[in-house]
């Protein structure tokens, strides 16, 4: 795989970290700015709403800029935004530097995924963006232990010193070994705002948001479906955790590798649909710990697989205006995430059994099979600002 790809992989990493890894922490970071809990957990709602917002608004304000440019600029902010978490002394600062990381995450990750589309040749685009996926799922699904483990060492503020840190690293690795990376074409207004009418790639979005909303259905409460279940402590709830995690990591490099293989349109429906019987399935395996944590594997597996052939899907159906199109596909894997939480609380709510979140995400990750469907049924688009704008990807 090409070096650059791997250095990118391993800075999506980096700046994925901020989002989760508060989240096993919260209590302690409540504790410290003498706020509630519920108070400190608006610093993961509001990451992910200024996130979905600024990563398309701020690629299209930023179009002209020489992309490596961009990306160093960009990995500067992060890295102040970190620093103010480390010395923030109140709450209220606290989410300001939150804002301010969240903003540049979500530039710096919807770069990482247009560069490495740019600096890949089309065969094997889809297995590099497979990598991109691998660093953004791990930092996400690995954060949330890594920040407790950090937290009981050192304090909750070493976290975000740490990721400063990290940060260092991968600014350097970017400015020494990826070149220089042309803007490409810049599309007026008018084209960007017929490109969000492509209900083509509009419904491909829906797909990728539902599909999240039913993972995150389940996986939001997954520690009390296995309290629930199996009546398990912190050390073996920690340890699903882990084991779905590797897998959620490794999903990004089979989603990849499938898109590679059989094509982007049957991987996306194979995954979804696989995803979708995953949750309906998982339930009934509580009989057993051990086909279970089977079960738990594949479910992990899945749940990052879709992205890469997503990716290359919309790159493939809608090549000038695929920036701004894989930045709303990020976006729309955020709202995901926040719609299937609330989802997964609903339920839990109305019906007491958290079992039940299983097949209600199934449900609704039906929902994301029928929009992809909807998608990949829809003749190819032939808009005259593609044709006009097309970018040459290879």
């Amino acid at each position: 795989m090409d070096f650059r790809v791997i250095i990118l992989a391993i800075s999506t990493i980096t700046v994925g970290l901020v989002e989760l890894i508060v989240g096993g922490i919260l209590p302690i970071i409540a504790d410290d700015l003498n706020v509630s809990i519920g108070t400190a957990g608006q610093l993961i709602s509001v990451y992910a709403l200024v996130f979905a917002i600024a990563g398309p608004v701020l690629l299209s304000l930023t179009v002209k800029i020489e992309r490596k440019k961009l990306y160093l600029y960009t990995m500067a902010v992060f890295f102040v935004g970190n620093i103010m978490t480390f010395f923030s002394p109140t709450f209220t600062f606290v989410m300001i530097a939150r804002v301010i990381t969240s903003m540049s995450a979500a530039l710096l990750i919807v770069l990482s995924l247009t560069i490495t589309a740019r600096i890949v040749d089309a065969p094997r685009r889809a297995k590099a963006l497979g990598y991109i996926v691998m660093g953004i799922s791990s930092s996400l699904v690995l954060g949330v232990p890594l920040g407790i483990l950090i937290t009981n060492a050192f304090g909750w503020r070493s976290v975000f010193l740490g990721i400063a840190v990290l940060s260092i690293g991968s600014f350097i690795l970017i400015f020494f070994y990826l070149e220089k990376v042309p803007s490409g074409e810049v599309q007026p207004l008018s084209a960007q705002i017929k490109a969000l009418a492509n209900k083509k790639i509009v419904f491909a979005h829906l797909a990728t948001m539902f599909m999240l909303a039913g993972h995150y259905t389940v996986y939001a409460y997954l520690t009390p479906f296995l309290e629930t279940n199996f009546s398990l402590n912190q050390y073996w709830i920690s340890i699903c955790y882990f084991l779905f995690g590797i897998a959620a990591v490794g999903g990004g490099a089979l989603g990849g590798n499938l898109a590679n293989w059989i094509g982007s349109k049957k991987s996306i429906l194979i995954i979804i649909g696989a995803f979708a019987l995953v949750l309906f399935i998982l339930p009934y395996s509580t009989f057993s710990f051990t086909v279970f944590i089977v079960i738990l594997m594949f479910w992990g597996t899945l749940s990052w697989a879709l992205s890469p052939p997503q990716q290359d899907y919309i790159i493939q159906t809608d090549p000038a205006s695929s920036d701004i199109h894989q930045s709303l596909n990020n976006s729309a894997l955020q709202i995901g995430i926040a719609v299937g939480s609330g989802i997964g609380g609903f339920v839990l709510g109305q019906t007491d059994s958290v079992t039940s979140t299983a097949t209600v995400g199934g449900v609704v990750v039906i929902i994301a099979f029928i929009c992809a469907v909807i998608s990949l049924s829809i003749g190819r688009s032939k808009m005259k600002h593609v044709k006009e704008t097309s970018v040459d990807y290879q």
